[in-house]
């Protein structure tokens, strides 16, 4: 797989812990909304690694973007990056991934899961065919949640809260119980990305809703 040593062109924040990076774009480097790549910082490969993050920009934006939870609590990549500014040098990876657009669905995400949607649903709000795909989120609180999906999604933008009691969206996990009334149908595409563990559950869940293997998108 080819590396690219690229500069960060822009640093800002989204949320209280998730920054989004502008980076340069390798010439002819492509990607499909939904890939990642790997990223490392240019002269510490060996000491913190690389580790894989989606591409959240737009496939055809002069440059790359991505939007990155920063875990300062954990020492490594991420705390890391979160102390680069513009100028720096990152190393990344030729595209890869296997969550792709099929068709209109349902999107379930926990947490940072929910990036390899962002550059889906921008293309698709892009082009006007976001109509007739949901996403729903959990994340721990309301401060969590990237607001840019209320634009693009409107109603369509379903947030359940795990980790403090809120009046203005829905509190508890996702399961079995809360898809069910959610969700009318369970033919159509589900797309599903999050922990491991939110992942398993979540397949489980709609498989026994009668959901054919075909209509799970999910990095396998």
């Amino acid at each position: 797989m080819s590396q690219y040593v690229v500069k960060i062109i822009a640093v800002q924040n989204v949320t209280h812990d998730v920054k989004q990076f502008t980076i340069e774009r390798p010439p002819g480097f492509n990607f499909t909304p939904g890939q990642a790549t790997e990223i490392s910082i240019k002269g510490r490969e060996d000491e913190l690694g690389a580790h894989p993050f989606t591409f959240t920009g737009l496939d055809d934006d002069e440059r790359l973007e991505f939007t990155i939870k920063i875990y300062s609590d954990r020492s490594g990549l991420t705390e890391e990056l979160g102390k680069l500014n513009p100028g720096d040098s990152l190393v990344i990876t030729d595209a890869w991934g296997t969550i792709s657009y099929k068709g209109p669905g349902v999107f379930l995400a926990a947490g940072a899961g929910v990036t390899p949607f962002i550059a889906i649903f921008r293309r698709l709000y892009k082009d006007g065919d976001i109509s007739g795909n949901r996403l729903i989120l959990s994340n721990k609180t309301e401060k969590d949640i990237i607001q840019e999906f209320s634009k693009m999604l409107g109603d369509n933008f379903i947030n359940f809260i795990t980790r403090e009691q809120t009046e203005n969206y829905e509190n508890g996990r996702l399961d079995k119980d809360t898809i069910g009334k959610l969700i009318n149908t369970f033919d159509q595409y589900f797309y599903v990305c999050g922990p491991g563990k939110f992942v398993k559950d979540m397949l489980v869940i709609l498989k026994r809703k009668g959901v054919s293997s075909d209509l799970l998108v999910y990095e396998k």
